[in-house]
C-alpha cells in the first residue's frame, strides 16, 4: 500500500511515536541528505515475527543462519566487540549496559518513505495506517537535565594520550581512534522525546532510534559504514572533524582549513589504505578504487572530511561475510588495525559495545546498509544506566588538548538535548 504524505515531517513523528508502543522499533532517517547510495529518505520497522540475540563467538554464523530462515527485511546492530570473534581478541573493562554484541529482527510492519510518498508492507496496511494517522501531536515532555560524568579527567586523558603516542613512536601502531566514555547512572528518560529533539538539534544521514525492549539506541550519526548494491560494496570512513561556524566566511575558511590540514589528511588517507585493505577480502580482484578522497561534507554541528571506497563483491561470498572481513570499520580502530584494537583495550576505561558498532538493515534483494554508530546515547531503561562515548584520531602530531576538544565537540548534541 503506498499512500501520499502531504505533511512528511508530521507523518514521520507520528509514525515514529506509533511504532515506539513496540517492543521492537528500528527507524533510519536520512534527513533529507543526499546521497547516490540511500535507497529511501526514511524506514520504520516495527514489531518482531523473530529474533536473534548472539555473542561474539558464533555470532556471525548465527547471523547466516538467521538470514537463511528470514530472507525478507532485518534490523538489528553489530556491536563492536564482535571484533572478539574476528580476531584474537578480548575485552574486559567496565559494561554498564549489557547489551548484546549482536541483534536482529524481521518486522511484522514496515514504511518505507521516499520523497512524498510512504510505502507500507505489512499483513494490515490499512490499520497500520490508519493507526499512525490518529496518533496525537506529538509533544515534548520537560527537557531532562542530567550531568554525563566522564571516565576521564582532562588531564588523565591527556596522559593516556601522550602515552599513546610513545607506542606510535616506538612503531607499534600508526593510528588509533582512543575513546572515552561519558555516562549517567539511575536516571529516567523519554527515549521518544530525547531522540525528537536530538535529530532536531543535530540532523545526519544515518539517524537512529532503534528500540528492543527496555533498550535503546538514540543516534544522530554522519557515517555509513557498509553498504551494499547489487554487487557493488560501499565504504565511506570518517576522519577530520571542524567546528561550524555561524559567520558565513569564518565557516567556509574553517572548511577550507579543514581540507587542508596536514594531520587531517594524514588520518584520512591511511583509514582509506586500512579500508582499502579490508574490502580487498571480500573484492574481485582489480575493483578496489576509491570513488571521492578528501571529501569534505557539511552537518550543522561540524563539517567532515569523508572518503569513498568501493568495490565489486565475490560471487562466492555472502552478505554477512563481506560485512564480517570489514568489522569493526577502520576508521574506529587505527592502524594497524589489530594492534591499534588491542591497545585501546589497555588505554580506554570501558567496554564500547554497541558504540563503534554497526546499526541497519538486509533488504530482501540481499542489499544492506550499516552505519556508524557515533554521536549516539545507548540507554537501559531497566537499570538506568545512560551512555555516550565520543573519541578522535591520536597520530604522532596530535596535540592531546585539541583531541579532547574535539570529544566534546562531538559531544556537543546530545549535551545540549540532556540539559547537561
Amino acid at each position: 500500500m503506498i499512500v501520499q504524505v502531504d505533511d512528511l515531517q508530521n507523518f514521520k513523528l507520528k509514525a515514529l511515536q506509533w511504532a515506539s508502543s513496540y517492543n521492537w522499533v528500528c527507524y533510519l532517517d536520512s534527513n533529507g541528505f543526499d546521497d547516490p547510495y540511500t535507497k529511501f529518505d526514511t524506514l520504520i520497522a516495527i514489531g518482531s515475527k523473530a529474533q536473534i540475540k548472539a555473542s561474539a563467538g558464533s555470532a556471525f554464523g548465527d547471523l547466516q543462519n538467521f538470514r537463511a530462515d528470514n530472507p525478507g527485511w532485518l534490523c538489528g546492530f553489530l556491536g563492536y566487540d564482535l571484533k572478539n570473534e574476528v580476531e584474537k581478541l578480548s575485552s574486559q573493562n567496565l559494561d554498564g549496559l549489557n547489551f548484546p554484541d549482536l541483534y536482529f529482527f524481521a518486522p511484522v510492519h514496515l514504511i518505507i518513505i521516499k520523497g512524498n510518498k510512504a510505502e507500507i508492507i505489512s499483513d494490515e496496511p490499512k490499520h497500520v495506517f490508519s493507526c499512525i494517522d490518529e496518533q496525537e501531536p506529538i509533544t515534548n515532555g520537560d527537557e531532562p537535565s542530567i550531568n554525563l560524568k566522564s571516565r576521564f579527567t582532562k588531564q588523565e586523558y591527556i596522559d593516556a594520550v601522550t602515552a599513546i603516542q610513545k607506542h606510535i613512536t616506538r612503531g607499534d601502531i600508526y593510528v588509533t581512534n582512543f575513546c572515552q566514555e561519558f555516562y549517567a547512572e539511575d536516571v529516567h528518560i523519554d527515549p521518544l522525546s530525547v531522540f525528537t529533539q536530538l535529530n532536531s538539534v543535530s540532523p545526519n544521514p544515518f539517524s537512529t532510534f532503534f528500540k528492543w525492549k527496555n533498550n535503546y539506541i538514540l543516534g544522530a550519526s554522519p557515517e555509513r559504514f557498509l553498504a551494499k548494491r547489487g554487487s557493488k560494496l560501499i565504504s565511506q570512513p570518517i576522519k577530520g572533524t571542524a567546528k561550524r561556524h555561524d559567520d558565513l566566511e569564518e565557516d567556509e575558511l574553517v572548511k577550507q582549513e579543514l581540507r587542508n590540514h596536514p594531520k587531517e589528511l594524514q588520518e584520512n588517507v591511511m583509514i582509506v589504505d586500512l579500508v582499502r585493505n579490508d574490502l580487498t577480502k571480500s573484492a574481485k580482484q582489480g575493483t578496489v578504487k576509491t570513488e571521492e578522497l578528501f571529501g569534505i561534507h557539511s552537518f550543522r554541528q561540524v563539517h567532515q572530511m569523508i572518503s569513498t571506497v568501493v568495490c565489486e563483491l565475490r560471487d562466492d561470498l555472502s552478505a554477512i561475510q563481506a560485512i564480517k572481513n570489514t568489522f569493526p570499520m577502520g576508521s574506529m580502530t587505527g592502524a594497524p588495525k589489530i594492534s591499534a584494537m588491542q591497545l585501546m583495550e589497555q588505554y580506554e576505561r570501558s567496554k564500547r559495545g554497541v558504540y563503534s558498532g554497526a546499526v541497519g538493515y538486509f533488504a530482501p534483494d540481499d542489499d544492506f546498509d550499516f552505519n556508524v554508530v557515533i554521536r549516539s546515547l545507548l540507554y537501559n531503561a531497566d537499570n538506568g544506566y545512560l551512555s555516550f562515548h565520543a573519541g578522535s584520531a591520536i597520530t604522532y602530531h596530535a596535540d592531546a588538548e585539541k583531541e579532547y576538544e574535539e570529544c566534546l565537540l562531538k559531544a556537543k548534541a546530545v549535551l545540549e538535548v540532556l540539559g547537561g
